[in-house]
């Protein structure tokens, strides 16, 4: 009798109660309330800036390009001209980018321009995690002519 009273004691003191369960859970639920946003914000700006290294990388990779060339490609050309080389382009000396050409961070192709608008060199632009021209904030354009 002593043994059986022994051994229910040890099961009622094994188990986990639907109280104990409910204030984990509870707890759980407030730490993704508080912290779950900061993540997210933390994802849009590592994909704007990640973005903006691409950005940099093309303008590499456009510099090597003209200098074996002696002009940037042209818009019709593209950035497709760091891969394969144009048929009426002599000099070329690529393929100055390792792999494809990368979609931005929200999956939109780049904008390449040449002659750009904002100087002698060409301008790329990503339009942004809407797709759309202007924007605020993650939705706002990131472009090669500025250090944002």
């Amino acid at each position: 009798m002593f043994e059986r009273s022994r051994r229910n004691r040890k099961r009622r003191q094994a188990g986990v109660t639907l109280i104990e369960m409910l204030v984990v859970v509870t707890i759980i639920g407030l730490f993704v309330a508080l912290v779950g946003p900061n993540l997210w914000k933390k994802v849009d700006t590592g994909r704007i800036t990640a973005t903006r290294v691409q950005i940099h990388n093309f303008m590499g990779a456009l510099a090597n390009y003209k200098l074996d060339t002696g002009t940037f490609p042209t818009t019709e050309q593209g950035l497709a001209a760091l891969r394969v080389k144009p048929q009426d382009v002599n000099q070329w000396n690529g393929p100055y980018l390792e792999q494809e050409i990368p979609k931005d961070k929200w999956g939109h192709d780049f904008i390449y321009k040449y002659p750009g608008e904002h100087g002698d060199a060409p301008d790329i632009i990503s339009l942004g995690a809407d797709g759309q021209p202007g924007g605020e904030g993650n939705d706002a354009d990131i472009v090669s002519w500025k250090n944002q």
